[in-house]
């Protein structure tokens, strides 16, 4: 999934309204903020093999630090902890929305993988293979998408003018480049890829800036 991590983070802030938008955005992609890291340094690998899968051409075939659920579960704590120790005292909703995000990832890659998705390091490998229909993959993604973003807009309100065109103008950037990776042609060599997902931190720089013109509508 793209789109369908990001809804998660969209959808998080109703739950919790005084984590930034940034900050659920990187715990709802933080496997995949740490796999291309990974990949670089040799730690996990993948291939690219056209017609794979109907959505993507990416062979997963070792991730377990990046994206287990036992990895997701302790990078979640650790984000958790580590935010408690940069803002002093959390409330306890907040810690477990914000590890439940992390964990999130795995869920939702659960439902879209082929079974590549490691339980624990060493297996066992899960997935429900949504990603063998294009069709459905998209309906369920922008439907999981269309809700996050009506979770985010009646969790917050516009401080400004800036609050809704922010917003606009990142879901209009997350659509495209959702089609953009649905319709394109493969990627020319894994290295391409994984330096194309390091990217995605300017998302995070931007669910950061539609913050700070935002504010909840309850405390």
């Amino acid at each position: 999934m793209f789109i369908g991590h990001f809804a998660a983070g969209f959808a998080a802030k109703r739950a919790a309204p005084g984590l930034s938008l940034g900050t659920l955005f990187v715990a709802c992609q933080l496997a995949d903020l740490v796999w291309p890291l990974l990949v670089l340094a040799g730690v996990e690998r993948f291939a690219i093999v056209p017609g794979i899968t109907e959505v993507t051409p990416l062979d997963f075939q070792f991730y377990p630090y990046s994206h287990s659920l036992l990895a997701l579960a302790g990078w979640g704590a650790l984000m958790a902890l580590g935010y408690r120790a940069l803002r002093g005292r959390t409330p306890a909703l907040v810690l477990v929305t914000l590890a439940a995000t992390v964990v999130s990832h795995w869920i939702l890659d659960a439902v879209s993988h082929r079974p590549d998705l490691p339980v624990l390091p060493s297996g066992p490998l899960v997935g429900l293979e949504l990603w063998a229909s294009r069709p459905l993959t998209m309906a369920v993604e922008l439907v999981m998408f269309g809700g996050g973003l009506w979770l985010y807009t009646s969790a917050t309100k516009p401080a400004d003018r800036r609050g809704t065109g922010w917003l606009v103008a990142t879901a209009i950037v997350l659509l495209v480049i959702y089609l953009a990776n649905m319709f394109s042609p493969p990627p020319p060599s894994v290295t391409a890829v994984a330096y194309s997902a390091l990217a995605m931190w300017l998302l995070v720089a931007m669910g950061y800036k539609i913050d700070r013109h935002r504010m909840p509508v309850r405390a």
